[in-house]
């Protein structure tokens, strides 16, 4: 079994207005130092199986296929084994 974390962001040429409304809010309780902010996904994936090889193949595709839009958005996660 293998636990994946998947971090998923837009890139950085794309226009984040909601990262900015978070800034401006930051910002406005007095946290005048946050210069910039991106918000993004996480996700917590479960794999069944011994092959980490193939429980990473796995997770690239989900993320290229469902989990991030590969025209704006990118995505990197870590695979770890679990003891379940």
């Amino acid at each position: 079994m293998f636990l994946a974390r998947v971090y998923v962001t837009l890139k950085p040429a794309v226009n984040d207005p909601q990262g900015l409304t978070v800034r401006s809010g930051l910002r406005s309780l007095g946290y005048d130092a946050v210069a910039d902010v991106r918000i993004g996904k996480y996700l917590e994936i479960r794999i069944a199986g011994d092959d980490a090889a193939q429980a990473e193949a796995a997770v690239a595709g989900m993320c290229d296929q469902l989990l991030a839009n590969p025209v704006i958005e990118e995505y990197r996660f870590t695979l770890e084994p679990t003891a379940d």
